[in-house]
């Protein structure tokens, strides 16, 4: 997995476009499904997305999801699962203090983000993860944002 959330980072660009284009889709595929079943497929939409997630990025399903704001790197890989940037301890050749043989995460997320057309949405701040929602879909959770603002 690993290597791959590497080709996935350097690869950001093409990943922002691809993730641009399919998730409309996706959100509004989700929100007919939704519509018509209520909860009763959450945990296979769940799966999937912890699947097709989990290999491309290494994704740890936080629920809150930020691949699009910082470059493709999950945050959530951080050993320290520091939110909003390196937590000081980035080793001189960009690895992390914790693990040394993995490149810090927020090392590849501003290098995937200089790739990306919304670079800098990287530099907004986000809350800390409400671990209540630790492996629930956030493709499910825009769904249905989106369907309550539809019906308002």
């Amino acid at each position: 997995m690993y290597k791959v959330r590497l080709w996935s980072v350097r690869r950001s660009r093409f990943m922002e476009g691809l993730y641009n284009t399919v998730n409309p889709a996706i959100i509004a595929v989700l929100k007919g499904v939704t519509k018509v079943f209520g909860k009763k497929l959450d945990k296979p939409i769940t799966a999937a997305e912890a699947g097709l997630k989990g290999f491309l990025f290494d994704c740890q399903m936080c629920g809150n999801c930020a691949l699009s704001k910082t470059g493709m790197s999950c945050p959530m890989n951080c050993p320290k699962t520091i939110r909003n940037g390196p937590c000081g301890g980035v080793r001189p050749n960009g690895m992390c203090e914790v693990k040394p043989e993995m490149r810090c995460v927020w090392v590849a997320a501003w290098d995937g983000a200089s790739r990306m057309k919304d670079g800098d949405a990287i530099k907004s701040i986000d809350f800390a993860v409400d671990h209540r929602e630790k492996g629930t879909s956030t493709w499910l959770k825009l769904a249905r944002e989106e369907l309550a603002e539809d019906t308002k």
